[in-house]
Formats: C-alpha cells, structure tokens, sequence
C-alpha cells in the first residue's frame, strides 16, 4: 500500500466532533478508492463500501427519501450482511458521479450523527453543481493528485528525515553535496518519465524498472478519451478532445501559447475556453494564464483569453510525444527536447499540487517574459524554468533594484534548474526536484 498524504487527512477528519460528509474528488486512476479503502480498514469496526458505477443497484436506495433509517434499511434490504453500528462504522460511497443525487442524502447524514460518510468520484464525471446544490453546508471537499514527488519518495523507501535535510539547505541557502544532488536528480527523472499515477508508480518500484510503464500510461490516455466521449456533453465533446489531442503540440512551440486558431481554422477562442475550462475541472489539465500586470493581487488580474495548457501528470505528457521523442527521452535522457516542455509541465504540476494557481507573464513590447509567478503573503515572486544553467534577461531585469519601481511587489525570483542551491543577491536557484519545497519555503521568507 503506498503512503499518500490524504492518509493523514482523513486521520484528522475522523477525530473531528463535528465532522462532515467528505467528498474525495480527483481525476480517474489517482488512488481516491484505495486510499480511502485502506483507511477504512484501519480505523472502523464496520465498514459499507457501495459502488454506484459497478453496482448500479443501489442506486434504488434512495427511493423511499433520504431519512438515513430509510436509506440504510434499504441497502440491508439488498444485502443483508452489512452491519451498522452507530460511531463505529463508516459509509463508504464510491463514484459519486454515477449516483448524483447521494449527495441530497448528506444533509440527512450529518444532522443524524450516527455514522461517518465518505463519498468519492472522479471529477470528469461528478456533475458538481447538481451536487453542490444538494449538499451545500453539509458536506467537506478535497481534492485528491496524483502523487508529489514527496510521496514518490516514500514509495522509493526514503522517509521524512530526507525531506527535512533537504529543507533544511534551502533554509540555510546551502549547497547540497555531490552525492545528493547525484541521487535526487536521478529519482527526480524517474519521476518525470513516470508521473504520479499510483498504478505506475507502484509497477516502478515492484519490478525496479521501466518496463510496461509505457503501455499502462498509453491506456490512461485512451481512457481518459473515453471518459471525454462519455461525460462532455453535444458539441462541446469535438471540441474537449480536439483541445486534449494537442496539447503536447502546443507545448513544443516556442512560446507554449495555446492559440485555438492553430487548432481550427477561423476558431475563436471563447467557443473553446469551454472546452478548456472543462478539462481543468476534470482534473486532466492545468491551464495557466497571462498576467496583466506584474502585480498583486494575483487573481482578477490575468487575461482569460491568453493562457497556457499544461497536462496535470507529467508521465501522460511523455506518454503522448511520438515514438522519435519517447526515444530521444528514455534512451538519451534528453528531457530538454519539446523546447524546455517537459520542466516546464513538471514545475507546473508541481505548485497545482502545493495550492498554487498558475501565472505567466509576456509582454512583446518590452520583451519581458516569465514562466510562472507565485506569491507569499507581501511579496510576488517570478519563477524561471531553464533546461540549463544560465538566467534569462528578463529574470535579472525583474529582479534588479535598480530597475525596480518604487513600491514595486517584486523583491527577488527564483530559478529552477538543474544546478546547486545558490543565492546572487537578485534571485535564488534551486534544483528542479526542491520545487515541491517553495510553498513552504516562501512562508518563511516572510
């Protein structure tokens, strides 16, 4: 069983007084149902485990109205093994999104107290504004990754005692040694090649190798196409899967620009952002916009027509190149190949997964440019991801205080790269695999 960090936070759910339903939404195949599984397993006497889409009958017991008595009569009506004991058993219902009136039964759930509820389903089928209107106030939220590379890391055997050693160097602004950036820097490509797709991860590390990594990452992307043809709805399922088909073509140009007039001739953009938009929620994509200004606050202040799409799990990336890339990549390790995409997709799927939204910045008058922004409480910070060594101008002008207005949001930048931890005075570089690191890192900057 791999270790995820929901494993905590549902520890922490379980010993709340007042606890609500729990709803665990993420994209298909992240590990929602085994993690929640596990936990159940470990932490109740009883445990009722109901899978709307494999056993769609009973999706009846909500019939009689959702009084809990009702509905737990019926589920004992059509398997009269299931045991409840009130403060002992938990509920566990399974792909939500195939049963959405459930959620109505939250309200009861919670007002009743007797048992604890958790409810999971994949965000490409939860219709989660009929579900929302249900259960509003009565229900928590969570979404679930795939898994960081902190959770890659546990499942290659080290533990937390890795993880605070190397905080601690980023605190201090201390070079790692020789030998540790030799080691993270090669988990750190296996971990680009695989993504965080539990399946993947767990077939790595029982077999010591890459081998059927690449046909069991091939079927994820065919059945997420799949999922596409089933839930987007009349004419905007052309236009999500044409939008999914290319999304590594956009990425391999220069600018990383999703442009829809590339994609279909006379298009427009706003008769695609729908279909961008949906593959966000579905937990497919990260769509990173074009800031306005250098400038807090971030949110309001970006430019919805002008924005980047990134996949969320950098091993489907790779998974989607053609067979002359994958070969380039897996045999040569060149992961500079599609012109700096694959770092660039990976640092991406890397701040989504510490709470970051993404941000960019591109303005052709005054050449300036930047991959992302993030931000700590006061300060905005420009984020730079080079495939080598060297900071681009931009990054140095943003980061100057001689060109800096006054009151200016931007103190200094960081630099992701494949170097050693370091400080010039402008901007600190850091290793690719550290990025998990920043948000907690740029907490205690303040």
């Amino acid at each position: 069983m791999l270790k995820r960090k929901i494993d905590n936070i549902l520890i922490e759910w379980k010993k709340r007084t007042d606890k609500k339903p729990l709803i665990v939404k993420g994209a298909r195949q992240v590990g929602k149902t085994m993690s929640i599984r596990h936990f159940a397993e470990q932490h109740y006497s009883h445990v009722v485990e109901i899978n709307f889409a494999l056993q769609s009958h009973y999706r009846s017991i909500f019939d009689d109205g959702y009084e809990v008595d009702n509905i737990v009569k019926n589920i004992t009506l059509i398997n009269p093994q299931q045991t409840f004991v009130p403060g002992e058993t938990l509920i566990f219902f399974d792909e939500l999104q195939a049963c959405p009136d459930c959620a109505t039964s939250l309200k009861a759930f919670k007002t009743d107290g007797r048992y604890d509820v958790i409810c999971s389903g994949s965000l490409m089928g939860v219709y989660y504004q009929q579900i929302e209107s249900n259960s509003v106030g009565y229900k928590e939220d969570f979404v679930m990754h795939s898994m960081d590379f902190e959770e890659f890391l546990w499942a290659c055997g080290y533990d937390n005692s890795l993880v605070e050693d190397l905080y601690r160097h980023m605190q201090e602004v201390k070079p790692l040694s020789a030998l540790m950036m030799q080691r993270l820097t090669a988990l750190f490509r296996d971990y680009m090649v695989l993504g965080g797709m539990p399946e993947v991860v767990n077939k790595f590390v029982t077999q010591g190798n890459f081998g059927g990594i690449l046909q069991l990452q091939q079927q994820l992307l065919l059945d997420y196409e799949e999922d596409i043809t089933k839930y987007a709805v009349g004419m905007e399922k052309a236009k999500v899967l044409a939008v999914y088909r290319h999304i590594s073509t956009f990425l391999a140009r220069e600018n990383k620009r999703f442009q829809v007039t590339k994609l279909v001739a006379n298009a427009r953009n706003r008769q695609y952002l729908g279909a961008v938009e949906w593959l966000d929620s579905a937990g497919i994509v990260n769509i990173c916009y074009c800031l306005h200004e250098l400038s807090l606050p971030l949110k309001g202040n970006y430019d919805s027509k002008l924005y980047k799409v990134y996949y969320r799990d950098t091993g489907m990336l790779i998974a989607s190149l053609d067979e002359e890339a994958q070969d380039d990549l897996r045999s040569n390790k060149n992961f500079s190949t599609y012109k700096g995409a694959i770092y660039e997709n990976i640092v991406a799927d890397m701040l989504v997964k510490q709470g970051y939204n993404l941000y960019y910045y591109r303005n052709e008058r005054s050449s300036l440019e930047m991959d992302f922004f993030v931000r700590s409480a006061n300060h905005l910070w420009p984020v730079e991801v080079k495939a080598n060594n060297t900071a681009s101008a931009s990054l140095k002008k943003l980061t100057d205080p001689s060109h800096q207005k006054p009151g200016t949001d931007i103190k200094h930048g960081i630099k992701l790269c494949a170097a050693n931890i370091g400080f010039n005075g402008q901007f600190y570089t850091f290793p690719y695999f550290l990025t998990f690191l920043l948000k907690r890192w740029l907490r205690e900057q303040e």
